[in-house]
């Protein structure tokens, strides 16, 4: 078995009225968020994805159930800190994570280092780990219309002597 891996994640939610925008663990200050049993953060939940891949464990969907109720409006910072310590109780460090976030709205770019930091605690990563980049699907499809945020994430994990 090859000492490291790589993962890739994919989310996708719609934008609704009167819930909160999170992505990155930051919350943006809009009158919409995301619809999601969680708190809908896509970003964290591709990241939590590739994590999860790359360890060739299930998704994030079976880890954290949109069917449980001790996960309604759930922080996903702390699910992407319980798939941080899954991955290390079997042996895997986290390498890097990069990420791309495709919104029409909000601007992303003014929370980048935020988001970047918030990301880097839950995964016990340097920020320096942590690549970000946002977006827009230039006015095409469901995300160019703003009626929903998507984002990608590939992230490398290593193996570890340590369990």
């Amino acid at each position: 078995m090859l000492p490291f891996r790589i993962g890739h994640g994919y989310d996708m939610h719609r934008i609704v009225p009167n819930r909160p925008m999170v992505l990155g663990g930051v919350t943006f200050d809009v009158p919409y968020g995301l619809d999601g049993h969680s708190d809908a953060d896509a970003l964290t939940h591709a990241i939590c994805d590739a994590l999860l891949g790359a360890a060739g464990l299930a998704d994030i969907g079976h880890f954290f159930p949109n069917t449980d109720p001790a996960f309604k409006s759930i922080d996903s910072q702390k699910l992407l800190a319980q798939v941080t310590a899954e991955l290390r109780q079997r042996g895997w460090r986290i390498g890097n994570i990069d990420a791309s976030l495709i919104a029409e709205k909000p601007k992303i770019a003014p929370e980048l280092n935020k988001m970047k930091t918030t990301l880097a605690s839950s995964t016990v990563l340097n920020v320096s780990a942590i690549g970000l980049k946002a977006t827009t699907n230039e006015g095409t499809g469901s995300i160019g219309r703003g009626e929903a945020i998507a984002a990608h994430a590939v992230a490398l994990i290593y193996q570890t002597s340590e369990t």
